[in-house]
């Protein structure tokens, strides 16, 4: 699991870095900043995200030490620097039109656990709401949204069900 796990890490950063000496270096350096950052793990369940988070942050000094970034490059926006858009940057547009399309208070919840990193607790008592009406919320929108990206496109995920690879279903999809 754990080599299947620097693989697909590996094959991430290699997509955002074109010099594969410089993509192995930088692997190297996120598998470092992992194992010395674990313990600012707050929430186990989201390792995947902190772990890429790692990576995207890395990727973005790597550019900003090679001068091939623009100053206003948002975290986002990471793609190979020849210009050629990448499939993250097109399902994450996707996915943040979906997010807007949801009702508020679906809409509010997703926001704060997934983008804010809020717990469970800290939504409660920012929302007003019970900690059982939060998990509720976050997992009714978890399904708004998986739905309305399963109708949008199709999907390749691999063995830990991350998205790998899509297609848009039709050229007129309202999200994308």
């Amino acid at each position: 699991m754990w080599e299947e796990f620097i693989d697909r890490l590996g094959k991430f950063i290699d997509k955002h870095v074109s010099d594969k000496d410089d993509a192995e270096d930088l692997l190297q350096e996120v598998l470092i900043k992992i194992y010395k950052n674990l313990d600012n793990l707050e929430q186990e369940e989201k390792v995947y995200p902190w772990i890429y988070q790692i990576a995207r942050n890395s990727i973005i000094d790597y550019y900003r030490r090679k001068n091939k970034m623009t100053s206003n490059l948002e975290l986002e926006d990471i793609a190979v620097y020849d210009g050629e858009e990448s499939s993250n940057e097109d399902i994450a547009i996707c996915i943040k039109n979906m997010i807007n399309s949801l009702p508020e208070k679906y809409k509010q919840v997703i926001i704060l656990s997934e983008y804010e990193n809020l717990t469970y607790k800290e939504i409660s008592q920012r929302l007003g709401i019970s900690i059982s009406g939060v998990k509720s919320r976050i997992q009714r929108a978890r399904k708004l949204l998986k739905n309305m990206l399963y109708d949008c496109c199709n999907l390749e995920l691999d063995s830990l069900g991350n998205v790998i690879d899509f297609q848009h279903k039709t050229k007129d999809c309202k999200f994308c």
